[in-house]
């Protein structure tokens, strides 16, 4: 496994855009105001990210509202692996309860699961598509 960033899960994507890339003057590598997704380099190759709350939410619920509605994240933690459906397995014969199953997300351009940790704190697991 290998760590890829931290998302903060954010309801006005702009608004946060404008802070982390104009205020705080990280330097956007990817994204823009108006879309879904931006990540930040934070110093050599750590990355923070932002995405829109509801994206995930619905990810993480399969578009189901209101089974989210207790429990709003704000984070999520986002580790890179080389093949979803392995370590999905590997984990899930540990005892991770996955609040997913592995699928593709074609518009993310990668096939994810999702879990939580014992505190309730959110994780992707993912693999680029081919």
């Amino acid at each position: 496994m290998k760590f890829s960033n931290i998302r903060l899960l954010v309801n006005n994507f702009d608004n946060c855009f404008t802070f982390y890339n104009d205020i705080l003057g990280l330097e956007c590598n990817w994204g823009k105001p108006g879309e879904n997704y931006a990540s930040f380099t934070v110093g050599g190759t750590s990355v923070l990210a932002l995405f829109k709350q509801e994206l995930m939410s619905s990810a993480i619920t399969n578009g189901k509202p209101g089974e989210n509605e207790i429990l709003q994240d704000k984070i999520a933690i986002i580790i890179q692996v080389d093949n979803v459906d392995e370590t999905y397995i590997t984990l899930q014969n540990k005892g991770v309860i996955f609040l997913t199953e592995p699928k593709d997300m074609n518009a993310w351009g990668i096939r994810v699961t999702h879990f939580r940790d014992p505190e309730n704190n959110l994780f992707e697991l993912y693999s680029d598509l081919p």
